[in-house]
């Protein structure tokens, strides 16, 4: 790194450590002065004149040398860049909304950020039926070249990075510095994101989790993406923030419906009372993004990741296996539901649902609860 661009770089620093500036605080005074250099530059007076406080106004004189002796360490690594605001670099998309972060740390494939997304949240603690989901709508629309961008975090987040590397490219948005990973049983899946995808930050090297840099970040994976798509989400669900700064953002809104006795299905069924897209299939989400991808789509064909609304083919099973599966729909129920519809002994039942899950012909959920899986396939 030349001498001129550290110096350009420790500008923007100054102005993200001082205490007390946001993003929406940051624009306003570039707005003012001109540029990062120019707000170093303005004086205490000029900058008090602006608001700040002395806290502030001293941080930005001399900002905190261990903090940025660390973001240049990080900058040392291959495959890394800080994106500033002014940058041309910078995404356009992620430019135009309310608050953009003024830097982006980012590992990986930078070029992606200026890649069509699409941005793919839920629930932490989905059913089995969403997580697969989820992978199956990130595969599909990874396939066609968009890339699926979400949080890392536990659940549909972690499911749609999986399922967009096992056929394109996926941008994490964390919510730590891009030195950290959180939750940390997701440090492969991080590995792996910046090997095929990019990890980006807003956060200084060295920022650990906390509550409040979560929804931040939320404006960012909507900001960057075309559309966002909510798979599962209870009423109050982060995903449910997410959702709503993407409808500010003037992007679009995507949400798939479920049962109505899961509560999982209630933020997705929200959104969808205010406005949102009810979508079965990746096609729908395709045909409504149509205008904005442009060329984009002439490569992508008739297919559709779908859930179906019939019962897996059972024609291989016996009597009693079929009679099971007609007693069974795609909300969960207990074992002792199905020895009462089914008429057949607790052990037995046991034993066939063991088999119908490795067959996958039925999905397991929390409380030793069963449902049908739904088939989704490509047609």
């Amino acid at each position: 790194m030349s001498p001129a661009e550290r110096e350009r770089l420790t500008h923007w620093l100054a102005l993200t450590l001082a205490p007390g500036l946001g993003a929406r605080r940051i624009a306003r005074l570039l707005e003012r002065f001109g540029g990062a250099a120019e707000v170093r530059g303005a004086g205490r007076s000029a900058l008090a004149d602006a608001g700040l406080s002395n806290a502030a106004i001293a941080a930005i004189a001399a900002p905190d040398r261990d903090k940025l002796e660390a973001a240049f360490a990080w900058l040392a690594h291959d495959g890394t860049r800080l994106l500033t605001l002014d940058a041309e670099d910078y995404p356009r998309r992620l430019r135009e909304i309310g608050s953009p972060p003024p830097l982006l740390f980012v590992r990986g494939d930078l070029a992606l950020l200026h890649e069509p997304q699409i941005a793919i949240v839920g629930s932490r603690n989905p059913s089995a039926g969403g997580l697969e989901t989820a992978r199956d709508f990130a595969g599909y629309l990874a396939e066609l070249g968009l890339v699926v961008t979400s949080g890392l975090a536990l659940g549909i987040d972690a499911a749609a990075h999986d399922g967009a590397l096992t056929t394109g490219r996926t941008i994490a948005v964390l919510g730590t510095g891009p030195d950290r990973v959180y939750p940390a049983s997701h440090r492969d899946l991080a590995r792996r994101i910046a090997d095929k995808g990019a990890l980006v930050s807003e956060f200084l090297p060295g920022t650990g989790p906390h509550a409040s840099h979560f929804p931040q970040r939320n404006r960012i994976i909507s900001g960057l993406s075309l559309g966002t798509l909510v798979v599962e989400a209870a009423v109050g669900s982060g995903s449910l923030i997410t959702a709503r700064l993407a409808s500010e953002q003037g992007r679009e809104v995507f949400a798939i419906p479920g049962s109505i006795h899961n509560p999982l299905a209630r933020g997705c069924h929200a959104l969808i009372r205010q406005g949102a897209k009810l979508v079965d299939s990746a096609t729908q989400i395709l045909e409504e993004l149509g205008a904005q991808l442009g060329e984009f789509l002439d490569d992508a064909g008739d297919g559709a990741v779908r859930v179906e609304s019939g019962p897996p083919s059972s024609v291989d099973l016996d009597d009693d296996h079929r009679r099971l599966l007609k007693c069974m729909g795609y909300d969960p129920l207990a074992p002792d539901d199905l020895i009462a519809r089914t008429g057949l002994p607790a052990f037995e039942i046991a034993s066939m649902l063991l088999l119908l899950e490795l067959q996958g012909h039925v999905a397991s959920h929390p409380g030793g609860r069963y449902s049908l899986r739904g088939n989704r396939g490509q047609g």
